[in-house]
């Protein structure tokens, strides 16, 4: 990371306020940034919806708890909580 000398980027007047609380130091300015759902900025939101749809649709499919439990990498429980509601037809 490359480092900036605030006295080249701040107004003087906001250099001397953060001088107040910070001198001769590194210090982190995050991005302004909107606070996210978990895992829509990984991409794993999308991941794990996709999966328990697919796991749907295989359940509705006919495929059992054990069957899925196994393809899926999850316990039969797992597989439960995701399909619970879901009725075969």
């Amino acid at each position: 990371m490359k480092y900036k000398n605030a006295s080249s980027i701040l107004p003087e007047q906001l250099l001397r306020e953060v001088q107040k609380y910070v001198v001769g130091e590194n210090i982190y300015i995050p991005q302004p940034e909107e606070k996210r759902k978990w895992g829509e900025g990984t991409g794993a939101r999308a991941y794990y919806r996709e999966r328990n749809e697919n796991i749907i649709r295989d359940f509705l499919g006919g495929d059992s708890y054990e069957k899925l439990a196994e393809r899926y990498g999850l316990s039969v429980d797992s597989i439960r909580r995701i399909t619970q509601g879901r009725k075969r037809g």
